[in-house]
């Protein structure tokens, strides 16, 4: 080995373990991640979750429960309805819970009551179309808040008993009104004072006479069907004004394919009796005078008729037995006349 080679080898030796350590040492930091990651425990599986029911599911399985309930109410109201020929329609808006129970009771014998949500009773309705004809028209008479009534009474004896049960209370804001609400002209028990102003805001013309505030005029505060004012319903009250029925509330009535609303329903039995012997006497004049002969007139046209032919014997001076006595009466009271018309001599 010459000296001038030596250095060059031992620098060409002394760089190539530089060389090949270069290269080395990215591939052990490389591997360094990788063992610590062999080094970590495997991670346990997860338990998969309890697949979680959709709202439509959820609602699927509370309404399983309750679908035989509504075809029991529906197939009872079919049933109900081949019972009874009757079938009327209440509005149980507002109605307390005590005064419910006090008719139910007193009607136990003469009814059987259906309370129900509002779309079972149409269905119900829908299935007895076909043996109640004309029973569609009674959806139009639902309320809000319906309830069906069997029966086997007259409809309007089942009315009156049902207004004879109800009654009266002061009105609250937001009611509807039952007919048209009046305040009377008077004298109220106010002294004056902000009443004054609260009666003129609602429309009321009043004044101070004898030192308390007096209505002048007659004043429709609410009109029939229109909801009571919040001003307005604690005014009635103090005013002693009860407009309100606490009661069952019969909307209207089936029969035999005829609707009776409450309107018809709602009679005034004085009044009808009053106008009913009105028509059977006009009818019975009529009958008279336009010679229509039945049992019930033959009596009168027999007296008529004998008060008629009299007339005619007597103006004729028909000699009949039944005539004697008359026409001799006559004779002597012309005789008579004659007697005194004559001059004395």
């Amino acid at each position: 080995m010459s000296p001038e080679t030596t250095p060059a080898r031992a620098r060409a030796s002394a760089d190539q373990p530089t060389k090949s350590a270069l290269p080395e040492a990215p591939v052990a930091e490389a591997k360094a991640p990788a063992e610590k990651k062999e080094a970590k425990a495997p991670a346990k599986p997860k338990a998969p979750a309890k697949p979680k029911l959709s709202s439509r599911k959820r609602r699927g399985k509370k309404t399983s429960n309750a679908a035989p309930e509504k075809k029991e109410i529906i197939k009872k109201i079919q049933e109900l309805s081949k019972k009874y020929p009757i079938i009327g329609i209440l509005n149980m808006h507002s109605l307390p819970a005590a005064q419910l129970a006090r008719m139910k009771s007193k009607l136990r014998d003469q009814v059987e009551m259906v309370m129900t949500k509002k779309t079972l009773i149409l269905r119900g309705l829908d299935k007895i179309k076909d043996t109640k004809p004309g029973v569609e028209k009674v959806v139009e008479q639902l309320p809000e808040m319906p309830a069906l009534i069997f029966t086997k009474e007259n409809p309007f004896a089942l009315f009156k008993t049902i207004k004879k049960n109800k009654s009266k209370a002061p009105a609250k804001a937001g009611q509807i009104a039952p007919f048209d609400l009046i305040i009377p002209a008077g004298p109220t028990p106010f002294a004056p004072g902000p009443v004054l102003s609260e009666l003129g805001a609602l429309g009321i013309k009043a004044g101070v006479e004898g030192g308390k505030v007096a209505i002048k005029v007659d004043s429709v505060v609410c009109k029939e069907g229109e909801p009571i004012k919040p001003a307005l319903a604690p005014m009635l009250a103090r005013l002693g004004i009860e407009p309100m029925e606490i009661g069952l509330d019969l909307v209207a009535v089936y029969e035999g394919g005829t609707i009776y609303p409450k309107t018809v329903l709602d009679i005034d039995e004085v009044k009808f009796m009053s106008d009913l012997g009105d028509a059977a006497r006009w009818s019975f004049n009529l009958s008279i005078e336009t010679g229509y002969f039945t049992k019930d007139n033959a009596e009168t046209f027999l007296q008529k008729a004998f008060r008629e032919a009299k007339e005619v014997g007597l103006e004729g001076g028909i000699m009949e037995p039944e005539l004697v006595e008359e026409l001799l009466a006559k004779a002597e009271r012309e005789a008579k006349s004659v007697q005194e018309a004559a001059p004395q001599s």
